[in-house]
């Protein structure tokens, strides 16, 4: 039986409700005091995670972010989602705890190099990921998350080429899905094509009966050895309604921690990749609870975005909110 060169990381269920740190707790003083809501993406860090408002997948977060009443949203995730949340709300003071917090996706598609494939290739629908900067959101048709994509796509007119921003392995996928012929973005997530069929096998050869879940990010043949391809959000709902005991999943290492607290009896085993028994996003950890302690005492780093790009990306960010509804 194969077996790996390290010990997984494995997150047995959860017996206890842990308690807040001195910091965290001071976290939660500084947040009522400054009247601010935390909104927290799926791959935080535990710590940041138990203090904020909301923990959910982009979509979620978009909802939230449009609908806060507070004077200040702190946004724990990366620079694109804080991006969103200033776009949905600007009349809002938007804090992201580290501005260097970037995504290699959002990387592989300048706004520059959008709008020149656009203009050699006139008449094309865009279909943008929300991991992409707000300068690619002002110029695509719909926005979509791996969540929502699907339904998305389906609603795109028959008659319009698209093209998909900028994950091609998500696009891939949604393609498969659907039906619709896509041309694709040549981007990837960084950490999700970490991944390896060969690692997974190891794993499953020692957790066996064990299904595997694995986002959409990931390459196809990843995808096709899942037992369940879905994003993060709907992670939460496979492993409620799985009736194995173990899953192994195959995302940002940072979903264990929700999926522990929301599914605390059963136990979940992160991806490997052929070098660690986990993987995590350096972007999304460069958040720490001691910078998201910091932001709210001096209310920056703030977020900005010029209202010329501001408007025209809202655009297909509604248009992505009130297409999930129907």
């Amino acid at each position: 039986m194969p077996v790996l060169d390290y010990e997984p990381l494995v997150l047995s269920p959860r017996r206890e409700v842990p308690r807040l740190s001195p910091i965290q707790e001071e976290v939660r003083a500084l947040k009522k005091e400054r009247n601010a809501v935390i909104l927290a993406h799926n791959y935080q860090i535990e710590e940041i995670q138990q203090v904020a408002d909301y923990v959910g997948d982009s979509l979620g977060l978009s909802y939230h972010a449009q609908a806060a009443k507070s004077d200040v949203i702190l946004f724990c995730g990366v620079h694109f989602m804080a991006e969103t949340a200033k776009i949905v709300n600007p009349g809002r003071t938007v804090l992201l705890p580290d501005l260097n917090a970037g995504c290699s996706l959002s990387d592989s598609c300048p706004p520059d190099r959008l709008a020149a494939y656009k203009a050699a290739h006139p008449g094309l629908y865009v279909v943008a990921y929300i991991n992409c900067s707000a300068g690619v959101k002002a110029q695509s048709d719909v926005i979509c998350t791996s969540g929502n994509a699907i339904k998305i796509v389906q609603q795109v007119p028959a008659d319009r080429e698209i093209l998909f921003v900028p994950d091609q392995n998500l696009g891939q996928w949604v393609s498969q899905r659907t039906g619709r012929k896509m041309r694709l973005w040549p981007g990837s997530c960084y950490a999700h094509v970490q991944f390896t069929v060969q690692a997974l096998e190891k794993v499953r050869a020692q957790f066996p009966g064990a299904p595997i879940v694995a986002h959409p990010e990931c390459v196809q043949a990843v995808r096709d050895l899942a037992d369940e391809v879905c994003s993060t959000e709907l992670m939460v709902g496979f492993s409620r309604s799985h009736p194995s005991d173990q899953i192994i999943v195959v995302t940002e290492s940072g979903m264990l921690h929700r999926l522990r607290r929301e599914v605390p009896d059963k136990t979940f085993i992160a991806g490997p990749t052929d070098s660690c028994a986990c993987n995590d996003c350096r972007y999304m950890k460069m958040n720490t609870i001691e910078k998201v302690r910091d932001a709210l005492k001096t209310l920056s780093p703030a977020i900005e975005v010029p209202e010329p790009v501001r408007s025209a990306a809202l655009i297909p960010i509604q248009r992505m909110l009130d297409w999930s509804k129907r």
